[in-house]
């Protein structure tokens, strides 16, 4: 599974690719605003960062600026993934853009017959929003293990799933257990995936054995 950061704040994508168990960005308009900066200076920044996918998403709903606004943006690096909205001039705006090479990140995908358009389409990531589904009562994770399903039937769907609106590790670990190719979460839930008390725990007793024999590995 990879695993990508939501986020638009660049001392913390640096931060977690120093780790080097990152493998792209998502990033939306509201994240962008969050940072207060300008939305391709954000980019540059981030691509520089990160060599895998980074999503950068367009502002119009309408298909000729949306498209205009999917091939400015494809300038900014080769590693952009142009993200568009799960709707009918969105996937319009996904089926030229793919045409012509680039990446696309389809969003706000909450069905399963939505992520059989955006493969249609030829989207190169499908982003099922699992926490708001879970938000209103629904099973976020069911939608991942259908859309899953229903990819593996046809060879000609490429789309990858890419698990979105991730709330915590748990989210995580079951989306990788039904088999999605990717996960986007906020910095602080990947930090979480490293934690387990018990890690802690074993760690400072192997330590301080390790104090009471005044020894140095680099001696």
């Amino acid at each position: 599974m990879k695993f990508f950061v939501d986020t638009a704040e660049i001392k913390e994508i640096e931060a977690l690719a120093a780790t080097g168990l990152l493998d792209g960005v998502t990033t939306n308009p509201s994240l962008v605003a969050k940072s207060g900066r300008k939305f391709v200076d954000v980019l540059k920044d981030i691509c520089a960062v990160v060599k895998g996918p980074v999503s950068a998403e367009v502002t119009a709903t309408e298909h000729k600026t949306m498209l205009a606004e999917g091939r400015k943006l494809a300038k900014v690096a080769d590693n952009i993934a142009v993200k568009v909205p799960l709707t009918p001039d969105g996937l319009r705006a996904c089926k030229a853009l793919s045409s012509e090479g680039t990446m696309v990140n389809v969003t706000l995908c909450f069905s399963a017959a939505q992520a059989i358009l955006a493969a249609k389409a030829g989207a190169t990531f499908i982003s099922p929003f699992v926490g708001r589904l879970d938000d209103i009562g629904s099973d976020g994770m069911s939608l991942i293990a259908d859309i899953v399903t229903i990819y593996r039937q046809y060879e000609e769907f490429d789309t990858e799933v890419l698990v979105a609106s991730v709330r915590g590790p748990q989210h995580v670990v079951t989306a990788a257990k039904l088999g999605a190719h990717v996960a986007t979460m906020p910095p602080t839930v990947l930090w979480q995936m490293f934690k387990h008390p018990l890690t802690d725990n074993g760690l400072a007793a192997f330590l301080a054995d390790w104090k009471k024999t005044g020894q140095s590995i680099l001696d």
